[in-house]
């Protein structure tokens, strides 16, 4: 009798122990779901708040210079946080890699992407941005002679045929000179940001990924602030009250939350399922713009991100050696 109490003992505590350890598994698991659904959907609206700030007739640098500056703040906070936490301090070589990879990854391709937003739609912008994954594999290509498989092949064909299908339609509702030139920002955009993750890979594990976030954000908000001081229209500073609302939300609900929530959510479902749930950006930008900015949605539009969506998929499932 006691053997058998010992063994049903040994087999519950057992059982509860898996029950214990899995329950904050799967509750881990879907908080972090949650934080990037939420995160990349945030990211997504950004183009719609942007196109909001432009009803009040200002430039594309003002733009950006009231989404730095009210971001600014918080970015210096978690940069101080997470440098107190840190065991090893950031090397003058690492400084170097840092400021540059602030200036491309960030300045660079904000700067092109607001440009961009002057011309074209919300919809669309967010269509050319989601091929950065594709820019990667034909840079390394390019500049590391890697091999293009089959699949990448494929993927690429995907991709840029989503991208016609959708430029296209946005050709039929606007100028062709400027849809040409905003598309041809947002390339620059997408390439840029590509060029930016290439050089950051060997960073990010030496520095941490929120540090190393926090503060290329925050060189790139100095170099946003030094760029207006040179060629910004001081009049466009003063703006309706309502104006200043859009502005801060640009800079922390659209810029600080998300990259905080996307950065904790990768932590806990890892960059592989993260990058499937983030896949939902395109279509709530479209959905977006047409709820806040009466941008309509075509079937074109619809099957040009199905493109776009299954030739990052194909791409990022790609084994890496």
């Amino acid at each position: 009798m006691n053997f058998i109490k010992f063994s049903i003992g040994e087999k519950l505590v057992f059982h509860y122990g898996i029950m214990t350890e899995r329950k904050p598994v799967i509750q881990s698991g879907i908080n972090g779901a949650i934080l990037v659904l939420f995160g990349a959907i945030l990211f997504s609206a950004k183009a719609v708040v942007v196109k909001l700030t432009y009803t009040y007739q200002i430039s594309a640098t003002t733009s950006l210079f009231f989404r730095m500056f009210f971001a600014f703040p918080f970015l210096v906070w978690i940069a101080y946080s997470e440098e107190k936490k840190a065991t090893k301090r950031i090397s003058r070589r690492e400084w170097s890699s840092l400021i540059l990879m602030g200036i491309v990854g960030y300045y660079l391709a904000s700067l092109f992407d607001f440009l961009g937003l002057q011309y074209i739609t919300a919809g669309l912008e967010r269509i050319i941005l989601f091929i950065y994954p594709t820019l990667v594999v034909l840079l390394s290509f390019l500049f590391f002679k890697t091999r293009i498989h089959l699949k990448e092949v494929i993927s690429l064909l995907l991709t840029y045929t989503g991208v016609a299908i959708a430029y296209s339609q946005d050709l039929k509702v606007g100028e062709a000179n400027d849809v040409s030139l905003g598309a041809f920002f947002i390339l620059l955009s997408a390439l840029t940001y590509a060029i930016y993750l290439m050089g950051s890979g060997s960073m990010i594990p030496k520095i941490g990924a929120k540090r190393f976030t926090a503060y290329a954000l925050a060189i790139s908000s100095i170099v946003v602030f030094l760029h207006f001081l040179f060629f910004g229209k001081w009049s466009e500073l003063s703006q309706p009250i309502e104006f200043y609302g859009l502005a801060f939300i640009l800079g922390t609900v659209n810029t600080v939350v998300p990259a905080i929530f996307v950065s904790e959510g990768i932590k806990k479902v890892g960059s592989k399922t993260a990058a499937i749930i983030g896949s939902v950006g395109p279509m709530s930008t479209l959905l977006l713009a047409y709820w806040f900015l009466g941008e309509q949605i075509s079937i074109f539009h619809a099957i040009g991100t199905i493109f776009v969506l299954s030739g990052v998929f194909l791409i990022s499932s790609q084994k890496k050696p």
